[in-house]
């Protein structure tokens, strides 16, 4: 048997500096190995018991301190070691029971708040209470565990009031702090919330350098892991910086969002917290899907992981059209249903994956849902007209807000409810659909712009024109925020009715922005605009310019070929063979020069690029099957040699 290198004698000395100096894992590889000859040494389990815990590993720490409490059950402060673990882990049943064990009547008031602490993970919000109302009142735990109990009931002021008033009793302390910034966030009071996470930072950096904060933003991708430490803990840095990044999130400032996370003390994947994880899933979500669905998958299975991970999953999972396995996710976690979802989400999202077998069903219940909301919004205008009316401004602020609550929860249900329409091509009524939801929806600013793509749709350009160039025009200092399909839309509008110039005049102020953006990234505003520029001109006919549009568009192909520009270039470029093979085109000699030279290029820099738009089962996909952009470019490249010759 290997043994670690300890000299005799210094065994005691070797562990304890590991643990003084926070390297518990060489710490429990010695007490591991020490275990396995001496399996009922109190020390070595108290020990090991101590190094799980600090490590995060609860589960681990659950059953080390769980053997210790067989090995020496008159101690009772095992007992509440092994119960603490139990909670870390999730594992509130046992917990509960484990409680039971502790006679002591010195942990009396120690083993109601973890009795509390067991009610409040589990959302019974009432029993926590009653318990804790049997702790001492003037006690600092008892004080922030009933303002955590406050902020459970969405009573954010009186819960920020018991943080502050035990803030001024302790003095400063990062964790309540956090807690006062979450109650601003909860409440929607973003500024504040900022505040108090800016000090939190400021604090952390100040006194802990060593910390790291901000090396991965910095650009050093090798920066050493600083691990879960105690330090790391106390500053409550990670939190601060969650909390930050779902700030940056709720106002659409996506690259802020992401900048928050990166500027965490560096850690390794290993080691993140679940809270950590998921918010990554979110912010990558968009430029790795398949990362993000990878994290939240896991997250699912893990106990305890966020409740918001069942609902987003399945949001996500919707988003990308991914049904099926949205159903399965509801099927398989039947009981997360009623504990993270409310009623009306399930509702929505039943609806949502019904669409897909039962198209006329899902529409009923979409109605269903969308006559509740609408009975809301109702009641809320004719709420803020009375308040209005009777000059109380306080009033009209509160009814505004529960207004555009509901607006919120309204907007997906129509949008659902369009979508069966629309998935079966039937824009006119999916145009009546939103004509009757304008009473209310007609200032939202996700309605307009979708209004704008039915009338694009059914090709009443001048129409959509009216409801995208106000929206373009809003964001023309930051067009690049501008989601390409709308800036793409507008430009073929613009053609459609003979507005070239205003076309152009667009173009080239989104060529301008790009060209100032930061190069590292790819940018594909002005590709996918040109792009659909010429699928237009495609499917008009005129493949020998629309071709050399989409072209023109993929350059410098290097950097604008990616598995979602391929792919819609390659459906003009199908077309096209599909009309040649017909007989039904005539393409001149420098037309298929420049389409084979466009499959050469591709061919050079498609090597590594996927054609698999799916991304659950690009994930899935074996290196052998997988098939790429230089493969496709050759295939395509020998059928037009053979049409040309």
């Amino acid at each position: 048997m290997m043994r670690a290198p300890v000299k005799e004698g210094e065994m005691t000395k070797t562990i304890y500096s590991h643990i003084m100096e926070q390297r518990y894992d060489k710490a429990v590889k010695i007490l591991t190995q020490q275990l396995q000859s001496f399996p009922e040494s109190r020390c070595a389990l108290s020990l090991l018991g101590y190094c799980y815990y600090h490590m995060q590993d609860f589960h681990n720490a659950a059953e080390t301190y769980g053997q210790l409490v067989q090995v020496v059950p008159e101690v009772d402060d095992y007992k509440v070691y092994h119960v603490q673990s139990l909670i870390k882990a999730g594992l509130y049943e046992e917990a509960s029971q484990a409680c039971t064990a502790v006679e002591n009547p010195e942990f009396t008031e120690r083993v109601l708040l973890l009795q509390a602490t067991i009610s409040y993970e589990q959302e019974e919000v009432q029993l926590a209470r009653s318990i804790l109302d049997q702790c001492h009142p003037d006690s600092e735990e008892q004080q922030v565990f009933e303002g955590a109990l406050l902020w459970k009931e969405k009573r954010h002021a009186d819960a920020m009031k018991k943080f502050s008033d035990a803030m001024n009793t302790t003095g400063y302390q990062a964790n309540l702090a956090y807690n006062i910034a979450l109650c601003y966030y909860s409440s929607k009071q973003y500024g504040p919330a900022l505040k108090h996470i800016a000090e939190i930072i400021e604090r952390g950096v100040r006194d802990h350098p060593e910390l790291s904060v901000g090396a991965l933003s910095e650009g050093d991708l090798q920066a050493r892991s600083v691990g879960n430490t105690a330090v790391l803990r106390e500053t409550a840095l990670i939190e601060a910086f969650n909390l930050k990044s779902a700030i940056e999130y709720m106002m659409k400032n996506m690259e802020a969002a992401k900048d928050a996370l990166d500027d965490m003390p560096p850690r390794d994947e290993s080691e993140l917290d679940p809270v950590t994880l998921h918010n990554q899933a979110l912010i990558e979500m968009d430029d790795k899907p398949t990362e993000g669905f990878r994290k939240l998958n896991f997250l699912l299975h893990q106990q305890p992981s966020p409740p918001e991970t069942f609902v987003n999953l399945l949001l996500l999972y919707c988003k990308y059209s991914y049904y099926d396995l949205a159903a399965d996710i509801l099927a398989e976690n039947a009981e997360l249903t009623y504990k993270n979802m409310n009623p009306e989400d399930y509702e929505f999202l039943d609806a949502l994956i019904l669409g897909q077998s039962s198209p006329e069903e899902s529409y009923r219940r979409f109605d269903d849902l969308s006559a509740k909301h609408v009975d809301t919004l109702r009641k809320g205008t004719k709420n803020i007209q009375d308040a209005r009316r009777q000059r109380d401004q306080n009033l009209v602020k509160k009814y505004l807000g529960e207004f555009d609550e509901a607006l919120a929860k309204y907007i997906p249900v129509l949008m659902g409810q369009a979508k069966i329409y629309w998935d079966l091509d039937n824009y006119s009524m999916v145009e009546k659909i939103f004509r009757q939801s304008a009473e209310f929806c007609s200032e939202d600013e996700s309605w307009k712009l979708n209004v704008a793509h039915i009338f694009f749709m059914q090709e009443k350009f001048k129409e959509c024109i009216r409801y995208y160039e106000p929206f373009v025009r809003k964001h023309n200092d930051n067009l690049l925020g501008v989601t390409a399909i709308i800036l793409a839309n507008l430009c073929v509008a613009y053609v459609m009715t003979s507005a070239n110039e205003e076309a152009e005049e667009l173009m080239r102020l989104v060529e301008k922005e790009e060209e100032k953006a930061d190069p590292s990234k790819p940018i594909y505003h002005l590709c996918i605009i040109n792009l659909v520029i010429g699928t237009l001109y495609c499917t008009k006919g005129n493949f020998e310019f629309g071709i050399s549009r989409i072209i023109k568009s993929l350059e410098p192909y290097d950097r604008k070929i990616g598995v979602d520009t391929w792919y819609y270039a390659k459906r003009c470029i199908l077309a096209l063979a599909e009309t040649l093979a017909k007989n039904m085109v005539i393409l001149n000699d420098e037309a298929f020069d420049d389409i084979i030279a466009f499959f050469d290029a591709a061919d050079q820099v498609g090597k590594n690029i996927g054609t698999q738009i799916n991304v659950v089962e690009a994930a899935t996909e074996s290196a052998e099957k997988k098939r790429t952009v230089s493969q496709e470019a050759r295939m395509l490249k020998r059928f037009f040699l053979k049409m040309r010759d």
